[in-house]
Formats: structure tokens, C-alpha cells, sequence
């Protein structure tokens, strides 16, 4: 390669093949995340065939660690965290100490030190945001209270890691005794000094600036304003305050949240924040050892055990404390039971502080791979175990009517789209029957006379047979998985042929697909706006005409 320059072929050899293995991963149906590793795993030092440039690797992963860590920053939810802070507070505190006690044993075993105990445990501690939102959201439980305990948990072990990131580099260096006290002092301070000054001054400059540019009217400037304050207040934060560009990240994310622009930010940096997370996932795969598999399946195994069984046990136990459900418990041990993006990390910078020998590190990342892998079979075993819970009456009703009366309205899916059909339909006195998977999605309607609830799968017969589906005149179809929705309109039509039935779509793909199973009606939001714009000039046009 004549042309071709380390950084060019690092970042070429990277994408493509976290391309090539994360669509691999996919298919294979779990997260793409562990095809970003295998990718790194490839081209790395410890595999045959091309090996990237792993300072240059390094680099570029530091721009990923910002650029995530302001991801994380955008998606803090102070709000969120308060609704169940009398929960995900202490218990995200409890399981992380319960974590690391764990990782200091196994390290006590396995010969390390106790910085090196104290670094592992801590890594093995914290779940990944990325696994456990994608796990939430393809259940559909994010606006339960399972799912709103789950991301306050999430959120606090977040803030944890930030203040580790911190604290961490003080610690390797700042010797003992006195000058570690007054190094930790020192550092502590200049956070505080950032923060002061990130909550008077960027709190105010931040959202003015970009108030500024998107009244400019260019998106393109917009985009890149929201880059420059990423990526300058996490430079200027380590360069001026002696902080970590994750911290000066993750405030420079904080900040921006609370502006009304902050969806679009999230919006337009995306592209580009995914790009760079995936570099550094695979920088991440290149400092893996896979011979950590042959050379130590012992460690490995306990490595496993304290993510899987440690830290979800704590989680279970703590959750049950506090005189939640079982179901609740188990969702929460499930979410937590992998551990990801602040595990490498924090793997990363404990080599480069010589906190973490090799061993360890390894150990980490090969816990990680595994237990992303693993994950989702914890869920489908919840899922099979919740099942038999409710077999004593399965799909049973929540409040309303014993039984959906003839001529009723039938709607699958509780969530923004189906709310705001329900409240439509009530308000307008009709006899509705409510399908949804999770009992306790926000708002349902339980205590409305005319309104039956169902919790289970629309698409299983029984369920539609419970909702006296072959005597409805009317079915809406409300939610976004299109081959989910397919399954429920095909079994719908069997049960009821003159039944009218509509459905949602996002594509004139998923339009077809649903006619094809049985749609009378498939509603895309883009043609609803096109038809309204067009009646618009249609109203204008008569009234200037008359």
C-alpha cells in the first residue's frame, strides 16, 4: 500500500471490519458492540495477519471516550434520576461496593495487588448503558417502572465512573500518606473550580451559543457548533483545569441537556459520535489477549461469575429491600448482569496508570465479550419465568370490565401513539379493550369503567380470543415493530374477516408488508404531514379565491 498512511489504514482496516463483524453479531442476534471487539481483536498485536497502528488506535479512542462520555451527558436525566432516587441511589452504591469487594477477593487470589483489586472491581461494577438501553427498548419496558429503576441505577453508577475517572490518575501519583491527601485535595478542588464554573458561565454561554447558530439557520454550523463545544470544553477542561477530557465531555452534555435544542444536538452529532465509538471499541479489541481464554479459564470463570451472579444477586436482594416486585427484581438483576463502555475505560486508563497488569485487563474485556453474549438469555429467562408467574390466568385483565363487549374498539400498544388514541376514545364514551405486553407501562388506563386492560402478546391467539376479538368492529394496531404487527393484523383478520383493522408504519415497505397481512388502513407519519400541508394550500387557496 503505496498511498496508504498508518492512521489511514488503522482507521480504514477498523471500520470495515467492525462493519463486516458487527452486521455478523447482529444477524447472529446479539449486540454489534461484541463485532467492534472482534474487529479490534483482529487487527490487533496478538492475531496473525495486518496489525493497526496501536498508538495512533489509542488516539483516535480518545476522541471516542469524549464523544460518548458527552453522549452519556445528553441523555442525563436529573428528573429521571429523582423519580426513584430512593432506590437507584443506594442500590447502584450498595452493588458497586459489593462488585468491587468481590473483584478485590478474586484478586487477593489470584496474587494482585490491592489498587489492582480495587481498579478491577470497580470495572466489573458498572453495566453498559448501550447494551442495557437496546435490552429495555426491544422489550418495551423503558417507560416502566422496571425500566425507569433500571436507567436511575444506570445513571448513578454512570456519575460513580466519572468521579473515578477523576480520581484515579490523583491516585496512582499521588504517592502516600500526606502527599496523597493533599494531591487527592488538590484535585478534588479543580473539579469543584470546573464544575462552579461550567454551572455560572458555560450554564448560560452554552445555550446561548447555539441559540445563536440555529437562528442562523444553517445546518450545517449548527452541527459543528455542537462538535466544537464537545470536543473544546472536554480540551479546555484537562488543559485549564487538569481534568479528564471524560469529565469536560460529560458537563459539556449536562449543559447542553437543558437547553431545548438538545434533541437536535443529540440528532445531528450522532453519526459521528457512533463512528468514533466504534473506534474505540475496537482500539479497546486490540489490547485483548484472546489466549486469556486457554491461559486462564479459572480466573475467567470467576471474572464471569462476579458479573453475572455477584452483581445481579446484590442487585435482587437490594431491589427486594426495598418491597419491590420479583419481577421488577429480576428485570433489574438482568439489566445489570454485563458490564461495557466504562469497563474499558477504565481498563484502558488503569494500564496506562499501571493500576491493572495485563492479566487483569484481560480478564475485564474477555468478561465484557461474554457477558453481552450472555445477556440476552437472562432476559428470555425472566421473560419464560414471568410467563409461568402469570399462568394461573394467563393474559389476565387489569381493572375495567370483566369482559370486552360486543362492537368494542381494541388497541395494541400503550405507548405515545396508542396513549393519545385511548384518551381519544374515551373521552368519546367507546368501549375499549387495551392489549398490552408490560402491566406496568405508564398511565394505563385501569381504573376507566369502559376500558379493559390485557397484559400479553397481541399476536398470541389466546390473547386476541380474551379480547373477544372476533366480535370487535375495530382494531388499532399501535405499535412501531412492523413484523410484530404483521403477526397480530394476520391473526386478527383470521379471527374476525369483516373486522376493520389500521396500523402504523414508518416506510411504504412496512405499508405493504401490513396491507399484505390485512391492514384496511396503514398510517405513515410522513404522508399524514404531506396530506395536512396539502390540505393547508387547499383551505389558503379557497379562501383567497372566495
Amino acid at each position: 500500500m503505496p498511498h496508504a498512511t498508518p492512521l489511514i489504514a488503522t482507521i480504514v482496516a477498523g471500520i470495515v471490519l467492525a462493519f463486516i463483524f458487527g452486521t455478523l453479531a447482529h444477524r447472529v442476534r446479539v449486540s454489534p458492540l461484541i463485532g467492534y471487539l472482534v474487529a479490534g481483536i483482529a487487527v490487533g498485536p496478538f492475531t496473525p495477519g495486518f496489525v493497526a497502528d496501536q498508538g495512533l488506535a489509542s488516539e483516535l479512542a480518545e476522541i471516542g471516550v469524549i464523544l460518548l462520555m458527552f453522549g452519556v451527558g445528553l441523555h442525563f436525566s436529573l428528573k429521571q434520576l429523582m423519580e426513584v432516587r430512593a432506590i437507584a441511589i443506594p442500590g447502584a452504591i450498595g452493588q458497586i461496593g459489593m462488585a468491587i469487594l468481590l473483584g478485590m477477593g478474586l484478586s487477593w487470589l489470584l496474587g494482585w495487588g490491592v489498587g489492582t483489586g480495587f481498579v478491577f472491581g470497580l470495572a466489573l461494577s458498572v453495566a453498559s448503558t448501550v447494551v442495557l438501553l437496546r435490552a429495555l427498548q426491544d422489550r418495551r419496558i423503558l417507560d416502566t417502572e422496571r425500566g425507569r429503576i433500571a436507567v436511575g441505577w444506570l445513571i448513578v453508577e454512570d456519575l460513580v465512573m466519572v468521579l473515578a475517572l477523576v480520581l484515579l490518575p490523583a491516585i496512582a501519583h499521588g504517592g502516600s500518606g500526606a502527599a496523597l491527601v493533599t494531591t487527592l485535595a488538590v484535585t478534588i478542588g479543580k473539579v469543584i473550580a470546573f464544575v462552579a464554573f461550567m454551572l455560572i458561565i458555560g450554564r448560560r454561554a452554552v445555550p446561548w451559543l447555539l441559540h445563536l447558530v440555529a437562528h442562523g439557520g444553517s445546518r450545517e454550523l449548527f452541527r459543528l457548533a455542537v462538535l466544537a463545544i464537545a470536543l473544546g470544553i472536554a480540551f479546555g477542561a484537562a488543559l485549564l483545569f487538569g481534568v479528564s477530557f471524560a469529565l469536560g465531555a460529560f458537563f459539556a452534555g449536562m449543559i447542553l441537556a437543558e437547553s431545548p435544542l438538545s434533541q437536535r444536538a443529540a440528532e445531528e452529532t450522532l453519526p459521528l459520535r457512533d463512528a468514533f465509538a466504534v473506534l474505540f471499541f475496537v482500539s479497546v479489541g486490540m489490547l485483548f489477549n484472546p489466549h486469556v481464554v486457554v491461559d486462564q479459564p479459572l480466573a475467567l470463570l470467576a471474572t464471569l461469575a462476579i458479573i453475572i451472579l455477584g452483581k445481579s444477586i446484590a442487585a435482587f436482594l437490594i431491589v427486594r429491600l426495598f418491597r419491590r416486585p420479583t419481577r421488577t427484581a429480576l428485570t433489574i438483576a438482568a439489566s445489570l448482569a454485563q458490564i461495557g463502555e466504562f469497563s474499558f475505560i477504565l481498563a484502558t486508563l488503569g494500564s496506562s496508570l499501571e493500576l491493572l497488569n495485563g492479566d487483569a485487563r484481560d480478564l475485564i474485556l474477555a468478561g465484557a465479550i461474554l457477558s453481552i453474549m450472555i445477556n440476552p438469555l437472562l432476559f428470555s429467562t425472566i421473560d419464560r419465568f414471568a410467563g409461568k408467574a402469570l399462568a394461573v390466568e394467563p393474559g389476565a385483565g387489569i381493572g375495567g370490565a370483566v369482559a370486552a363487549p360486543t362492537g368494542h374498539v381494541v388497541l395494541v400498544g400503550y405507548g405515545r401513539v396508542g396513549a393519545a388514541v385511548a384518551q381519544t376514545l374515551i373521552a368519546a364514551g367507546e368501549r375499549l379493550t387495551v392489549i398490552e405486553t408490560e402491566g406496568d407501562v405508564t398511565g394505563l388506563p385501569t381504573d376507566q369503567p369502559r376500558v379493559e386492560v390485557l397484559v400479553g402478546n397481541a399476536a398470541s391467539a389466546d390473547i386476541l380470543a380474551r379480547a373477544d376479538i372476533a366480535n370487535a368492529r375495530l382494531l388499532f394496531v399501535a405499535i412501531p415493530q412492523c413484523f410484530e404487527a404483521g403477526q397480530i393484523v394476520e391473526q386478527a383478520r383470521s379471527f374476525n374477516p369483516r373486522l376493520r383493522i389500521v396500523a402504523r408504519a414508518h416506510g411504504d415497505a412496512e405499508i405493504a408488508h401490513l396491507t399484505a397481512m390485512g391492514a384496511d388502513l396503514t398510517i405513515m407519519g410522513e404522508r399524514e404531514i404531506a396530506r395536512k400541508m396539502i390540505d393547508e394550500a387547499v383551505v389558503g387557496r379557497t379562501v383567497e379565491g372566495g
